[in-house]
């Protein structure tokens, strides 16, 4: 790779990139100003802009979207004649859990056994800088030879649906021939691989009521019911002893057909303790990439530390459920309220709330676009061939661009492969996939214009 003009180029913008990272990944902004000030959000989208601005970027502004949050556009023209290509990143991250289990602070981007860690290092604040990167490295070999639209989202962990709502109501914005969603990543590191396929997925949650107030346990507990009670038994209700999803009237037994995931590789990237078993049934790609798959995400209940001898009068629990190809997530949500509502014991009171949704997704791979970047990966990574993959994860924005813009060509790249660990403790980005997939996307800007 280093032989390529546009591969040395990358290599040496790589001290810098790890400095703009450093400073990206220093604004905590988690997209749920309960928690996190707003003003760490609007320091990123700040810091997204004038970044635009320094690569030339036409129209630069902070779109005000429907659920409260910002979206940096930025415009970059191209030759005339040239196609649009629209780039995609998102600037907010995943809360960082329990900050004291990190090795190193969340919010420092810190370099340790060759990978640099720190929330929003994968996902997605180094998939912004993958973008200028690889733009870098076509203006210092001949010019960027298509249009380019950069759209960065600020509420994408949080499935508001901003970006959705905005672009419905601007459709002219973000047109493009293509559109490269950086968000998503290759099947293991070093394998190039584009992501076909997404999970859609709904937010459900549930309330359940059974007295005026709680009780002590010793002089109601055996007769009066139980509220926390009645919410366990319908949270387990949504799975079958193996596991695997049940919801009443949701089909869940999908096959994938193309890239395998063998159980001991997955064992390995998800870190299961030996012993235990893996849920489900059907192959691990079946299971993730093909069929809906429930987590209970949280409870409201008394913590262990302090809690009393009561019957508990009310609980409640958020759902989230994984919605894949050929499902449609509106029904499927229905499906689930319903399942909650039904499902509920004893003539306790119920309510369910349906708080985020996303459709599912499917890519054409037969387009140009993806020859383009087949040769693109192949010149990235040498000695190896472009892999077609599916991604449990949901990005509801692929749905609404495939609405809006039917005839753009949708490709799905990035920097979020298993040892990435988003949205866990210690996320961490590979800088040689950084470096790779910048050339990669550099390449693939080239070869597409010239198609």
């Amino acid at each position: 790779m280093s032989s390529n003009p546009v591969a040395e180029t990358v290599a040496s913008l790589m001290p810098g990139a790890q400095a703009e990272l450093t400073e990206l990944v220093a604004f905590r902004s988690v997209a749920d100003f309960d928690q996190y000030p707003r003003s760490e959000s609007e320091g990123a989208a700040n810091w997204v802009a004038d970044a635009l601005r320094a690569e030339g970027f036409q129209d630069v502004a902070l779109l005000d979207t429907p659920d409260g949050t910002q979206s940096v556009y930025g415009f970059l023209p191209g030759p005339e004649g040239a196609k649009t290509v629209l780039l995609y990143a998102h600037y907010d991250v995943q809360p960082p859990l329990d900050e004291a289990a990190w090795t190193t602070p969340p919010f420092e981007l810190t370099e340790r056994d060759g990978r640099w860690y720190g929330r929003g290092a994968a996902d997605c604040k180094g998939g912004f800088i993958m973008h200028l990167l690889a733009l870098r490295a076509l203006k210092a070999n001949g010019g960027v030879p298509v249009g380019v639209k950069v759209i960065v989202e600020g509420s994408e962990e949080q499935g508001t649906g901003g970006l959705e709502g905005y672009a419905e109501q601007h459709p002219e914005l973000l047109t493009a021939d293509t559109i490269v969603i950086g968000d998503v990543g290759n099947f293991r590191l070093g394998l190039p691989t584009v992501t076909s396929t997404l999970r859609g997925m709904t937010l459900v949650r549930v309330q359940i009521d059974t007295l005026e107030g709680n009780l002590h346990s010793g002089q109601f507990g055996g007769a009066a019911p139980d509220a926390l009670g009645a919410l366990i038994r319908v949270l387990d209700s949504l799975r079958a002893e193996d596991g695997s999803t049940t919801i009443d009237g949701l089909t869940g037994d999908a096959r994938w057909e193309g890239l395998q995931y063998q159980e001991e590789a997955f064992r390995k990237d998800a870190k299961v303790l030996d012993g235990v078993e893996l849920i489900g049934s059907g192959t691990v790609a079946d299971r993730i990439w093909a069929r809906p798959a429930v987590t209970v995400l949280g409870i409201d209940c008394p913590p262990v530390v302090g809690a009393t001898p009561s019957v508990q009068a009310g609980a409640r629990a958020l759902v989230s459920l994984r919605v894949p190809p050929g499902v449609d997530a509106v029904e499927a949500s229905k499906l689930l309220q319903a399942h909650l509502e039904a499902r509920t014991p004893w003539g306790a009171r119920v309510s369910t709330e349906q708080i985020g949704q996303g459709q599912p997704f499917r890519a054409d791979t037969s387009s140009p676009a993806y020859t383009a970047m087949a040769e693109a990966m192949a010149v990235a990574y040498p000695g190896e061939e472009m892999q077609s993959a599916g991604q449990g994860g949901s990005i509801p924005l692929c749905n609404t661009l495939a609405s809006l813009y039917p005839h753009a060509e949708i490709l799905l790249i990035g920097l979020s492969e298993p040892q990435a660990q988003i949205h866990a403790v210690n996320e961490s980005v590979s800088p040689d996939e950084l470096e790779r997939l910048s050339v990669t996307e550099a390449l693939f800007l080239q070869k597409y214009a010239a198609s």
